[in-house]
């Protein structure tokens, strides 16, 4: 189906209302709405956190009579059943809307094509298919739950120009500045879960939480779209309204792959400052009360090694949708072995740490170089010395959507 410029832009606006929730909506998808008659907006809204009101709802809020006859615009097919909201389909038909446009269409089992089914037998337009490849995107972790089974694994590694992570004493503090390290926290925010080996544990003592300054200021300055339009006579003063704030982020699970039980007591991922999974071997017992503020589980192991399969799938049972992994080359060399890395964050520092620091990847050694895992870049950006690269599995055309 041919899509108008029109159509094209509202549906960028929507996607951009989307982006709102990056931080917020966890488990649920990021979903931007806006409603239109003609050229112009008339409502607009986007979700903000799960268990609230879709996007949808928001936008009809905003829209009022003026949503009848209109066109619908939504990143995601509208839901058609009953959780912990009514279904968005119905407040559309009620609404009396004539077009619905929906980017892609809902995987979910209790929506998968129902939605939309339930829109064209209330006799609205229906399409589907506009900037498809951007709103997936967006809810990729989303996506590869429902789909795959298994979360979105993005990998995050900061190394020096000669692709080593940490000296040969494991020193590691800090080889990026500070503009790149804040940048992993947002990173982190838009994660579900943050992955970490029992060799990080012992090595660094990380906190793995997401501390995003500059997402507090972002949120500060979005206006929350769909719950404050306000449509006023011109000239009219705009009534002050509530905004997102820095309470509203949804903090990442904390996930240690620990197969012997050896995170030790007092280690900041035992604290229950937030919630914390430890992961390990159906062997392995607590002899103490270490472990009394997380959650754990068992998974299969072989050779002393967690089963990653397993692991991914016990996450996506918790609806985790993307999971960050900051762990050492041996827990970073598994995930690439297996094939289970969908993103690759390399923060790379303007520093030479030689041939006897540790390296980014730990790996069998190849027979060939064909043998090598393909990657390709798609994304890089300064972070004051430093560098930020985005690489994605396999050859990508980095001129399409990705």
């Amino acid at each position: 189906m041919k899509f108008s410029a029109v159509d094209e832009s509202m549906m960028a606006r929507a996607l951009k209302l989307a982006e709102r929730g990056l931080w917020t909506t966890k488990p649920n998808p990021r979903v931007g709405c806006v409603i239109a008659q003609g050229e112009t907006i008339v409502g607009e809204g986007w979700h903000e956190r799960a268990g609230g009101p879709h996007a949808e709802v928001f936008a009809l809020r905003a829209a009022g009579e003026k949503a009848r006859g209109a066109t619908v615009y939504v990143t995601l097919e509208p839901c058609a059943h009953h959780g912990r909201t009514p279904p968005c389909a119905d407040a559309l038909i009620a609404a009396g809307v004539a077009r619905v446009v929906a980017a892609t269409e809902d995987p979910f089992p209790k929506v998968d094509g129902h939605g939309l089914k339930r829109l064209r037998k209330a006799g609205i337009q229906v399409a589907t298919g506009l900037l498809r490849d951007k709103a997936r995107e967006l809810n990729q972790g989303f996506f590869s739950r429902i789909e795959r089974g298994r979360p979105w694994v993005r990998v995050k590694v900061a190394s020096s120009v000669d692709g080593r992570i940490a000296l040969a004493n494991g020193e590691s503090k800090w080889i990026t500045g500070p503009s790149a390290r804040a940048d992993v926290q947002r990173w982190r925010a838009q994660s579900s879960a943050i992955v970490t080996g029992i060799g990080t544990v012992l090595a660094d003592d990380p906190r793995l939480t997401a501390r995003p300054r500059g997402i507090a200021a972002r949120l500060r300055r979005s206006r929350s779209p769909a719950s404050v339009i306000e449509l006023r006579p011109r000239g009219a003063r705009a009534t002050p309204k509530a905004q997102p704030q820095i309470s509203d982020l949804v903090p990442p699970l904390r996930v240690v792959l620990d197969s012997r039980l050896r995170t030790p007591d007092g280690a900041h991922v035992l604290d229950g400052s937030v919630p914390t999974l430890i992961v390990h071997a159906s062997a392995a017992k607590p002899i103490d009360k270490r472990f009394d503020k997380v959650e754990r589980i068992a998974v299969a192991a072989k050779a002393g090694r967690l089963d990653l399969a397993d692991v991914l799938a016990a996450l996506a049972e918790r609806e985790v949708n993307e999971v960050q992994v900051e762990a050492g080359s041996h827990l970073v060399g598994s995930f690439l072995q297996s094939g289970f890395v969908d993103e690759l964050l390399i923060y790379m520092a303007p520093v030479i740490l030689g041939n006897t620091a540790r390296p980014m990847v730990a790996m069998p050694g190849l027979a060939s170089i064909k043998e090598g895992t393909v990657m390709t870049l798609v994304e890089q950006r300064a972070f004051g010395p430093d560098f930020r690269l985005r690489f994605l599995p396999g050859d990508h055309d980095v001129h399409g959507d990705h």
